[in-house]
């Protein structure tokens, strides 16, 4: 395994991150900590959750995996996205983010986090509380680095100068989605990030699966895909994504890998970029993932990835999480 300080705070992160969505949603409780397990024993050691993955069950399974083992992991989660119907039940505030804090670790089973993060730009908090709120958490102990999430550059950077001005605790990190199929951080997000010291944590990778090839246009979806089992995924498939995850395919199998593990290395060796998260349904999956730490693709296999995915520079992202 690969390790890397998160931006250029203190926190050591594994290259290769588990990101655990489909926990309680996709994959039941039991192959959750089996998934868990086994990445730790190969070396993962940053697991991502939120407090909305699966209605809060993706918490509750972590905190069991980890029995016995929290001080294997660097654990992060997020609040701020919705979490039921009324103006308290979301953002940024003070009030919001202490009482989704205490429920973090409640369902974690642990006293802290390594890394808390706020999982979108919230408009109708000052940011200035919303930082204030994150420094009393590091001063108490029950959290002990900062980062953001889906927030624009330019929010990112407010909030930096604010906590530069006021002495507060600085976001260490951002996370945003970033893959072959959007390379829309490359305009100034990942500038932002270097020139601040910030980490950045992709997320979809794999651009929900596409980026393995396995999707092909106006086909069925692939049993036990990710759109096989939550329709919802297909707003995401586009003509010209399901291009590219046919064209990385084609490439991969010139270098002689698996689409999914070149499309994490090309990103893995990215500027900015501290730890990738990619998610995992299995175990059998998550062997698949690893292989990319030792992937090293001959030039003209990255020239061609850079080349097929440039348009994907521009436009839309491929997600992105907004109140």
């Amino acid at each position: 395994m690969t390790y890397r300080k998160l931006g250029a705070s203190g926190l050591t992160v594994s290259a290769l991150g588990l990101g655990t969505n489909a926990f309680g949603k996709r994959t039941d409780e039991a192959e959750s900590i089996r998934i868990v397990h086994a990445a730790l024993d190969a070396g993962i050691t940053f697991l991502d959750t939120a407090n909305i993955y699966a209605g809060t069950l993706s918490e509750s399974i972590i905190g069991k995996a980890l029995a016995g083992r929290r001080s294997d992991a660097v654990l992060t989660t997020k609040a701020g996205l919705p979490r039921g119907d009324g103006p308290g039940r979301r953002g940024a505030s003070r009030a919001h983010l202490m009482a989704e804090l205490e429920g973090s670790l409640r369902r974690l089973g642990t006293d802290y986090v390594d890394l808390y993060q706020i999982h979108t730009f919230d408009p109708e908090t000052p940011l200035e509380e919303t930082l204030r709120t994150l420094e009393d958490m590091v001063r108490s102990g029950k959290v002990r680095y900062i980062g953001a999430s889906n927030y624009q550059a330019w929010e990112l950077m407010k909030a930096l100068g604010i906590s530069d001005r006021l002495q507060l605790e600085r976001y260490v990190s951002i996370q945003t989605s970033y893959s072959l199929a959007d390379r829309t951080p490359e305009l100034e997000l990942v500038p932002l990030c270097l020139d601040q010291g910030v980490g950045l944590i992709p997320y979809f990778p794999l651009a929900g699966g596409i980026l393995t090839g396995k999707y092909a246009a106006g086909a069925d979806a692939p049993p036990g895909s990710r759109l096989d089992k939550d329709g919802s995924f297909g707003r995401f498939l586009k003509g010209d994504a399901i291009g590219l995850g046919q064209d990385v395919a084609e490439l991969a199998e010139e270098a002689g890998c698996e689409p999914a593990a070149l499309s994490i290395r090309w990103l893995m060796d990215k500027p900015a970029v501290s730890s990738v998260i990619a998610g995992a349904t299995s175990v059998r999956q998550l062997t698949a993932n690893l292989r990319s730490l030792e992937l090293a693709p001959e030039p003209s296999i990255q020239d061609e990835l850079e080349r097929i995915s440039r348009p994907f520079r521009y436009g839309e992202p491929f997600a992105r999480y907004r109140i």
